[in-house]
């Protein structure tokens, strides 16, 4: 939620990420209801270039309707709960929403009104960069001298969701989309480098950026 104004809510930012790629897709909507979620949930879904199985929410009824639902049966997408020993699953939503969302697009209010510029700006540039060219922390597990499984973070599992895609393929753990390939993937990775990819999505969300005319507070 993108911060209220003299009682108006903003918009509101929805965050998606596999539990296991890391892979991540933004999106933005005007506000929480079925008018707005169910549009933007298949424009989500098709970001994913894998097959989705399983689509876990982090709260209720207000956001998993059984509208939703029916969308999710008929793309074969099972609703979950939480992966077993997987507690943490919503915890890794909660940090992307801290460590992506709240780092690039502030606290404050954005009136409801540019949740479609938003939306162009994730799906053409941030989403791109966030997948293909942004490193993420990945937990090795182990089982420390009291028999406890904890998680440590090693240099050498820091990828990004692409590159942890490229690793599970070979494993048979990644069924691609029609049309879409792990190969078509690399070579758009390929087209910038790291940086240049951050740059271009800098510029563009200083574009974004721009054209939000905020409403003037009341006296």
């Amino acid at each position: 939620h993108q911060g209220d104004q003299d009682g108006v809510k903003g918009v509101y930012h929805i965050t998606c990420v596999d539990a296991v790629s890391q892979w991540q897709v933004e999106a933005c909507v005007e506000g929480i209801s079925e008018a707005f979620l169910l549009p933007v949930l298949a424009l989500i879904i098709d970001q994913f270039p894998f097959v989705i199985v399983g689509f876990h929410s982090d709260n209720g009824s207000e956001y998993i309707n059984h509208h939703v639902a029916s969308l999710l049966e008929k793309l074969r997408i099972e609703q979950t709960k939480s992966r077993s020993r997987h507690s943490n699953d919503n915890a890794l939503a909660e940090s992307k929403n801290a460590s992506v969302v709240r780092k690039h697009m502030g606290y404050d209010h954005i009136p409801q009104a540019y949740a479609k510029p938003i939306n162009a700006f994730y799906q053409d540039t941030f989403n791109p960069w966030l997948n293909l060219h942004r490193p993420c922390l990945f937990a090795t597990l182990i089982t420390n001298d009291k028999g406890k499984t904890v998680k440590r973070y090693k240099p050498q599992e820091v990828k990004t969701p692409l590159e942890c895609l490229t690793q599970l393929a070979p494993l048979g753990r990644v069924t691609f989309k029609p049309g879409i390939t792990l190969e078509a993937l690399q070579i758009q990775a390929r087209s910038q480098t790291d940086l240049a990819a951050a740059q271009a999505m800098q510029s563009a969300k200083r574009e974004l950026f721009a054209g939000f005319v905020k409403p003037k507070r009341r006296a």
